[in-house]
């Protein structure tokens, strides 16, 4: 899973520019599926027949990222922007970012203040992200043009991928691993099933826009029938030292089952399938209850005459930030419940109310 991992962050899809994700998206599930198409807005629909009949049901994570689009051009070269999905002000400040030029992607930083000007400034002011401003290196807007660069624009963030901590229980630092972590898991679940007997068919929507309003998974859900869902997502953690957190969840401590976010009650049948699951074969989880965040669950949820949606969450820490930390043993055993419920799933199953 790492190196499915290592490439899938390494690749820049902001929300509405997801295009090279959507492309490797396809190519890679090509040979391991049975049909395989890109829907009008990007998201990228895979199926799967088992060999035995029984359910369908859907498996979801969504591939965009959160960054920035270019507003205007300053006549000194820099650019201001607009923010694609959540990103917070008090952390913008002197990141590197990637901007999407027409001619390759290209180095940037936010720009900021010298800390020789601090003593003149407001030491406590937090600037709004519409007072910022990303710098390319150019000197003109003719330079910019001239770089490939206009409003409109997409950026990302401009970090690489890295493994962090002791070598028997690694860790994941990186840009979009919300939720191209969600995305690996899939993949790895695909991979793991390819000699294995299952029931029913799978539908792999690995879903664009989530960042923005759970759009590409609430246009693909509503013409997808399926029996059930599992939505694969990462959520914040709250086992660090502010005030305001509760320590209760934590990273390393097994895969998220959701009880409930502000998107989604998720329903209990599902959850309590998810529970036992995880109880019988031994796969470290941790129930979640966090209003703060909400997923593609909610949206599948609605779809049609409303589908019985699961969602398992991959702790992070520092969501949506430039440096997101994931660990690998949640990772596995997020991966290891997707696996169980899809080898659990037999002919006549229902998930009732």
């Amino acid at each position: 899973m790492l190196e499915i991992l290592k490439t899938l962050t390494s690749l820049s899809g902001p929300c509405g520019y997801e295009h090279s994700v959507s492309y490797f998206l396809k190519e890679y599930l090509q040979e391991k599926v049975d049909q395989v198409t890109i829907d009008p807005i990007g998201n990228v629909i895979a199926r799967k027949k088992g060999d035995k009949p029984g359910p369908t049901v859907l498996l979801t994570a969504h591939m965009d990222e959160v960054g920035f689009i270019v507003k205007k051009i300053e006549p000194n070269g820099l650019l201001r922007f607009e923010k694609l999905g959540g990103n917070d002000d008090r952390i913008l400040l002197a990141q590197p970012v990637t901007v999407m030029g027409t001619d390759g992607e290209i180095p940037g930083v936010i720009g900021t203040i010298s800390a020789h000007y601090a003593k003149f400034d407001e030491s406590s002011k937090v600037r709004k992200h519409s007072q910022m401003y990303i710098d390319i290196g150019a000197a003109s807007k003719e330079e910019v043009l001239g770089m490939g660069v206009d409003i409109g624009t997409p950026v990302t963030w401009g970090t690489q991928f890295q493994v962090i901590g002791p070598k028997a229980a690694p860790r994941y630092r990186s840009k979009s691993l919300d939720d191209r972590a969600g995305c690996a898991v899939l993949l790895q679940t695909l991979n793991e099933l390819q000699n294995e007997s299952f029931a029913g068919e799978l539908i792999f929507l690995f879903a664009v826009q989530e960042e923005v309003g759970l759009r590409g998974a609430k246009t693909a859900s509503e013409h997808l029938d399926a029996d059930a869902a599992i939505a694969v997502d990462t959520t914040a953690v709250s086992d660090t030292l502010e005030e305001t957190m509760d320590q209760s969840l934590a990273l390393g401590a097994g895969t998220g089952i959701k009880v409930m976010d502000f998107s989604l009650i998720v329903h209990k049948t599902m959850k309590d399938l998810l529970i036992n699951l995880a109880k019988e074969k031994k796969i470290s989880y941790q129930l979640e209850v966090f209003t703060g965040i909400g997923t593609d669950g909610g949206a599948v949820n609605y779809a049609n005459k409303g589908i019985p949606t699961g969602v398992l969450s991959i702790p992070s820490r520092y969501a949506h930030s430039p440096v997101e930390v994931v660990d690998a043993g949640d990772l596995e055993a997020t991966k290891e419940l997707v696996k169980a419920f899809i080898l659990n799933l037999y002919e006549g199953q229902t998930f009732p109310f």
